[in-house]
């Protein structure tokens, strides 16, 4: 092929890569709905290299479309000076129930952002899936510069697969309940502490303000940390923060009815992280080999998100997440230290 002519077609070549970089993941939603995403994703598991100028183009770009909508560094904490203790909040989901600011809750709200001036190389988000299980994940997971868990979820036990460090770490209010029984006795209490205790200067992110019910659950883990002067930094997602975060997938064609945890987590670690790896993210109940696949690594939960009334659509993100996958935007961890 003559010189001229490899020019002419590297040329043509960087433009088409530009243009479909700027466009983002607007084309996630037109793939195949009718087949089944779990045997779709298993029977295309050959890995696939990412050029470093790919992610070099990407990264940019998607950080200020990001920006058009929210500031992670902002909204990952509303700050003390902007509430006082007795101001009324209405939730985000329930707008017309509405909640006081406590004492409590007040002495907890941080005075800077928590990511203020912060920027990682590597991070890592941590989902909860069974798919981690016997993954032996946990050295690689615990070698990223910043990682981030989701619902603070157990650790110790399950270390091998899912690593021990922990920066960042989600805690809705129904953790409490589910996870530490509403805290019904001491043993459960001691049990609640002592994981708080395990993450030794980590962020605690609470979204308080969410929903109507988990408000006296709030209260009694912000109590324990007070009483017992836990080692954590809490933060308090700001009120916008959902709407902006599905407002930006929506104008990617990504029709989100709320926003997972996991997915708020990624949207807003595209801020400060260079490249970021997803592992435990895996919403299907049999895994890429068709073995069964628990919902979460830690406790016997049973598949609910295709049900009518949940929140979430975890299938659609996980595809979303697939495509952000094959674009370079992300890494996709499947099992055993392997890409999507």
């Amino acid at each position: 092929m003559p010189p001229v002519f490899r020019s002419l077609l590297f040329g043509f070549l960087t433009l088409l890569v530009v243009l479909l970089i700027i466009d983002d993941i607007a084309e996630v939603e037109k793939e195949s709905v009718g087949s089944d995403p779990a045997s779709r994703l298993a029977s295309s598991r050959s890995a696939e290299t990412f050029s470093l100028s790919s992610k070099a183009l990407f990264s940019p770009i998607r950080r200020k479309n990001i920006l058009r909508f929210l500031d992670p560094e902002r909204d990952i904490s509303i700050l003390k000076g902007t509430l006082k203790p007795g101001d009324i909040i209405h939730y985000v989901f329930d707008r017309q129930s509405t909640t006081n600011i406590s004492e409590n809750l007040y002495r907890l709200l941080p005075t800077a952002s928590p990511m203020k001036n912060q920027y990682h190389r590597r991070c890592a988000i941590v989902g909860n899936s069974g798919i981690l299980l016997n993954s032996s994940c946990g050295p690689e997971i615990d070698s990223h510069d910043f990682v981030i868990r989701c619902n603070l979820a157990p650790v110790e036990e399950y270390s091998q697969d899912v690593g021990r460090r922990t920066s960042l770490v989600t805690m809705n209010p129904s953790v409490v309940q589910r996870a530490f029984q509403d805290l019904v006795s001491d043993e459960w209490k001691d049990r609640f502490l002592r994981r708080l205790q395990n993450l030794s200067g980590s962020v605690l992110w609470i979204p308080a303000f969410m929903a109507k019910g988990g408000e006296e659950r709030v209260e009694w883990a912000l109590r324990l940390i007070l009483v017992h002067t836990v080692d954590v930094r809490t933060a308090f997602p700001s009120l916008r923060l959902l709407h902006a975060v599905r407002g930006y997938w929506l104008t990617n064609n990504v029709h989100i009815k709320r926003p997972t945890t996991g997915l708020l987590m990624y949207t807003m670690a595209t801020r400060f992280c260079e490249e970021i790896h997803l592992y435990g993210f895996w919403p299907f109940p049999l895994g890429p080999q068709g073995r069964p696949v628990k919902y979460h690594y830690y406790d016997t939960l049973k598949y609910e998100y295709t049900s009518s009334s949940s929140p979430h659509t975890m299938p659609l993100e996980f595809r979303t997440l697939s495509t952000l996958h094959r674009q370079g935007a992300l890494r996709l961890h499947t099992g055993n230290g392997s890409t999507e």
